[in-house]
């Protein structure tokens, strides 16, 4: 990433609006601990309360975050543009920072790269006591790596569960992120699975889990795509796990056929293509049957026409 900056008082006008763009200005004088990463700006505001801005450059622009209420709902608020608005007034220094932060990462690596694995275990069972969080994650990829497979299936559909971030009934964007940094750790977990010998156990709880989460997908307000990333990650450790357990063809292309007809691939990104090795001629041609039946039988109206788009799609993906 270039160490000079990619937007201008033009970009965060436009992100966030004229009125929230001037309210910004006034508060420039009220943004301090700002820090200047590789990637990311950092700092807070002293406005209604103390908020947290984060400010991301991407090769297709800017993205702010602030844990103020405005920002929650995913706006580009008064307090990104005013961290935005300081950080044009030392631009001069933003490649001396951005040098620093990059040089800090390295050293980081440089030195875990050479402690003893005693000082590294000591340095984990330090932080694991200190963050509860941390201590979770790491316990459920010890039981990945070894647990009991119903408990495991539990725990993992668990992490999918939205219930402890829904209000309502359903996920609002300022809750997205941290529902999404959760479910992100059945992917780590289902890939610790397959790497650890338990790949035929992966199959079948990437399944349930990919399921799951598609079910609850049109109840999260996924603006960012976090969950979108989440769900494909969950379908990616789905095809790691099929190409080293090679399950059975017939019963992989009818799993995949029943998942896009009755529409749960909405969330996901399962292209049957890259399941060839997976399916072999036994499971493509099951998938060929599959899909051309419901589309030769069922109306191009009515209740079930989006399963026979579906169905329709995939037939061509296999006669080409």
């Amino acid at each position: 990433m270039s160490n000079t900056l990619g937007f201008g008082r033009d970009d965060l006008r436009r992100l966030a609006g004229a009125r929230s763009f001037e309210r910004g200005i006034g508060y420039l004088s009220c943004v301090s601990a700002l820090e200047i990463g590789e990637r990311t700006i950092t700092a807070t505001v002293d406005g209604t309360d103390v908020y947290e801005v984060e400010l991301t450059e991407h090769e297709d622009g800017l993205t702010g975050c602030c844990d103020c209420p405005y920002g929650q709902e995913g706006n580009f608020c008064k307090h990104c543009v005013a961290v935005g608005l300081a950080i044009l007034q030392q631009s001069e220094s933003v490649p001396k920072h951005r040098a620093a932060a990059a040089s800090r990462g390295r050293q980081l690596s440089t030195w875990l790269e050479t402690r003893s694995r005693d000082e590294l275990l000591a340095l984990v069972k330090e932080h694991i006591a200190a963050d509860r969080d941390l201590r979770h994650r790491l316990e459920l990829r010890a039981s990945a790596a070894g647990g009991d497979p119903s408990a495991l299936r539990e725990r993992i559909l668990a992490l999918l569960d939205t219930r402890p971030f829904a209000r309502y009934g359903y996920v609002e964007y300022a809750d997205a992120r941290a529902y999404g940094l959760q479910a992100a750790e059945a992917v780590s977990a289902l890939r610790t699975l397959t790497e650890t010998g338990r790949a035929t156990e992966a199959v079948e709880v990437a399944r349930d889990a990919i399921e799951a989460l598609a079910r609850a997908y049109g109840e999260i307000d996924d603006s960012d795509g976090t969950i979108g990333d989440v769900a494909n990650g969950l379908a990616a450790a789905h095809l790691e796990a099929c190409l080293v357990s090679h399950p059975d063809p017939e019963q992989t292309a009818d799993w995949l056929v029943d998942h896009h007809l009755r529409d749960l691939s909405h969330a996901t990104d399962i292209r049957l293509s890259e399941y060839a090795d997976v399916l072999n001629a036994a499971g493509l041609a099951r998938a060929h049957d599959r899909a051309a039946g419901p589309c030769a039988r069922t109306p191009r109206t009515g209740p079930r026409k989006t399963s026979w788009n579906n169905s329709c799609a995939w037939r061509a993906v296999w006669t080409r």
